[in-house]
């Protein structure tokens, strides 16, 4: 079911809901930033027990897109969070964030919200300057060519350089997703932040170089403030990996970590029965 939630703001953002069984609702928050929830499609098996809400935050794919780039700070993305609960009555749910969904996932939860049961932190970290401290580690471990063209090219900004180019695809089949063929909903995301003003003015240019206004964010000593149950994955190969989810294990209170060995920034594409199998066990734990 379709619905739009009019914000405070005057603009509308668009939601889904999709089954009611007997479960809590699970709220998903989409990457980015500046994606759009097309990729949580596989997700979407979830809703057999419970519902699940899938909505583009304001700026992207059916939601309105004003032209205006005060909008695009964390702060109001999480005030959205809250709007989009209050306007479809979530007075108790679950929450999983994915990449920046988990930045913003983290951002929400310090607010200390009513109601929220547990949190799912998926290929997220609680640092953009710890991120991007592995995004050089990554590049680093590139064939030299790619590792090359990446430094040269992006330290002069020619983003859309051949060679630059040709670097960056290396880099994502590697990181964000392994599979030899990118399926359609994951297609359809990365087009959408293809000149994304909201990608572009939180995050930057493209997955590495954070060079936007949360290019400082960093939660990694308030994590012991959140008190809801947390699950955080990430992939072996994930651009947010290991490490990350490490950090986000260590902070918070109550965490369990699972890393997934044959998956990159999307186990939940990767290896999809597995994942929706450990959230759908988590979930249920945390119902009551």
């Amino acid at each position: 079911m379709d619905h739009w939630v009019e914000l405070s703001n005057g603009h509308r953002v668009w939601t889904k809901t999709v089954g009611d069984g007997p479960g809590l609702p699970l709220l998903l928050l989409h990457g980015g930033p500046g994606g759009v929830q097309d990729y949580q499609d596989p997700l979407e098996v979830l809703s057999s027990e419970r519902p699940v809400i899938f909505y583009d935050q304001l700026g992207c794919g059916k939601s309105d897109m004003p032209d205006n780039r005060a909008l695009w700070t964390i702060e109001r993305f999480a005030d959205e969070i809250q709007e989009v609960r209050e306007a479809l009555g979530l007075e108790r749910c679950h929450v999983l964030g994915q990449s920046w969904g988990g930045w913003l996932g983290i951002e929400y939860m310090l607010r200390q919200p009513a109601g929220v049961q547990s949190i799912v932190l998926a290929s997220t970290s609680a640092s953009v300057p710890q991120f991007s401290a592995e995004c050089e580690r990554l590049i680093s471990e590139l064939p030299q060519e790619h590792r090359e063209a990446l430094r040269y090219h992006g330290a002069r900004a020619e983003f859309d350089h051949k060679a630059y180019a040709a670097a960056e695809a290396v880099f994502y089949s590697r990181h964000v997703c392994r599979l030899e063929e990118w399926p359609d909903c994951m297609l359809r995301t990365a087009k959408n932040l293809h000149q994304n003003a909201v990608y572009e003015t939180i995050n930057g240019p493209n997955e590495f170089t954070t060079i936007g206004n949360l290019r400082y964010w960093n939660r990694i000593s308030d994590l012991g403030q959140i008190n809801a149950p947390a699950l955080t994955t990430c992939g072996r190969y994930d651009e947010l990996g290991p490490t990350c989810a490490n950090t986000l294990h260590e902070g918070l209170r109550d965490a369990k970590m699972v890393i997934f060995e044959e998956s990159a920034h999307a186990a939940h594409i990767e290896e999809p029965e597995a994942y929706a199998e450990l959230v759908s066990q988590f979930l249920a734990q945390n119902d009551v």
